[in-house]
């Protein structure tokens, strides 16, 4: 293999001195200019023909020879050099490309073919298989290019975790393609561009935005449309209208929630209905809330004002002699600790409030932001039917992210608070008056978005499972 360099002042004395050493057969790989004139890169046709017997002896001996040896190794003088001089004459250039890619293919083959496990199920499967990755990556990235790029390696079956991604990936694909394509059919109708940016700006979630305008008739008027919003979220709005008041039903019932929600006093009107109801006698009051300051004094100043006695449990024991002792009462109220959900008392609090006979009865801030109340109602949500009251409706801006959250958990509303007056703010549930009071037009807000603004809202909403609204 014999490549080598001719220097003079002019390219044709250059080329000359080239023919000379190699004859007629002279290849020139590259020329350039230099400070003293013409430098020229030549081969013979022999190190073409070399190249080739070269090639081929590789190819034979790679079949018999360990995967190390069908590694691409360049071999060959002629690769190096000609990686260093730089070569310009594109029919050597392609030639060596050519056989170099060629060579790499041939190698990534073999090496698949020695590293590819028998069995899925054996130690460092995936491991084995991502050495071969160089062969053709798995890309895994939410796009729907990648989608359409994304398949095992030829050769080697894909394992049970990739195929879950793949899976995933797909799922996640063609649920944001349906939100876009009903984005888009949806923003088109005036009616229900305008539903969906009402229901926006009431505080209910896209998710249920979604769900309700997807079941929205079609060639229905302005006023219609509403009209069959406002009934389809009545609808689905659970309250005890077809029940006894909470007061009147009666039974064992512990408040639960957040700091600052309104227990204790939604307490003390739940007390004052019955007392009034069923005379003093028919009411007990438990607190658990040895934490906050004043705490008991409080429950215990509105049981002076109903003529009822306060008890104070501090633990699961006691609390389990006062409901013993209160076993006659028509209803006892248990006041317990304002927690976050967060808060690590809080399993301990709700392990002391699993006895029989125990009802949990969540207190929600209509007024609480969306993301609060779901914190809250998937931290204290216990099986079977959730019982909840909505306090402090009066100070509410917007109730729609608690009746959201409600439809959406399925909660039973028992009750609303409507000030501080004992026992006087309080109100049964009543599903259409809650609705129309959240659909109302309040005043601007800076956190209202524009009708430009509901494609950020809806790009990654799902529609609630089916069969958890009905229409």
């Amino acid at each position: 293999m014999n490549i080598q360099r001719f220097s003079a002042p002019t390219a044709r004395e250059a080329l000359y001195k080239a023919r000379m050493a190699f004859g007629e057969g002279t290849l020139i790989l590259s020329n350039r200019a230099t400070g003293n004139g013409v430098e020229v890169v030549a081969t013979g046709e022999e190190t073409l023909a070399a190249l080739d017997r070269q090639s081929e002896q590789n190819r034979t001996s790679a079949s018999a020879k360990p995967i190390a040896a069908a590694r691409v190794s360049p071999d060959s003088a002629v690769l190096d050099d000609a990686t260093q001089l730089a070569m310009s004459t594109l029919s050597f250039q392609d030639y060596v490309r050519e056989r170099m890619l060629r060579r790499r293919q041939q190698g990534r083959t073999e090496l698949m073919t020695q590293t590819a496990p028998p069995h899925l199920g054996q130690p460092g499967a995936l491991g084995a298989r991502a050495a071969t990755a160089s062969a053709g990556p798995i890309v895994l990235a939410g796009t729907p290019s990648a989608a359409t790029t994304a398949r095992p390696l030829a050769g080697v079956p894909a394992t049970p975790s990739i195929a879950r991604e793949l899976q995933a990936m797909k799922t996640m694909i063609e649920d944001r393609f349906n939100t876009l394509t009903w984005l888009g059919q949806a923003r088109q109708d005036p009616i229900q561009s305008n539903l969906m940016l009402k229901l926006i700006r009431s505080g209910y979630s896209p998710s249920l935005a979604r769900s309700v305008m997807e079941r929205l008739p079609d060639a229905l008027g302005a006023p219609e449309a509403m009209r069959w919003v406002m009934e389809l979220l009545a609808h689905n709005l659970h309250t005890d209208a077809d029940s006894a008041p909470l007061h009147e039903e009666g039974g064992v019932y512990a408040l639960v929630g957040a700091t600052g929600v309104g227990k204790t006093t939604t307490a003390a009107k739940l007390a004052g209905l019955c007392a009034k109801a069923h005379g003093t006698a028919s009411v007990g009051l438990i607190t658990l809330d040895s934490y906050r300051v004043g705490a008991h004094d409080q429950l215990r100043a509105y049981s002076r004002l109903l003529g009822v006695v306060a008890h104070q449990a501090n633990d699961r024991a006691t609390l389990q002699d006062l409901l013993g002792l209160l076993a006659n009462k028509k209803m006892v109220l248990i006041d317990t600790t304002g927690v976050s959900p967060n808060d690590p008392r809080k399993t301990d609090l709700l392990s002391m409030l699993d006895i029989p006979g125990v009802q949990r009865l969540m207190v929600l801030n209509a007024g609480g932001h969306g993301d609060t109340l779901e914190d809250m109602v998937s931290s204290f949500k216990q099986g079977g039917v959730q019982q909840t009251v909505l306090s402090k409706t009066d100070e509410a801006a917007k109730i729609g992210p608690a009746l959201d959250a409600s439809i959406r958990h399925q909660l039973k509303l028992r009750g609303v608070t409507t000030g501080q007056k004992v026992p006087e703010d309080w109100e049964r549930a009543n599903a259409a008056n809650l609705v129309a009071l959240s659909m109302r037009s309040a005043n601007k807000s800076a956190f209202d978005p524009k009708a430009t603004d509901l494609g950020f809202f809806f790009a990654q909403a799902n529609a609630m499972p089916a069969g958890q609204l009905h229409a």
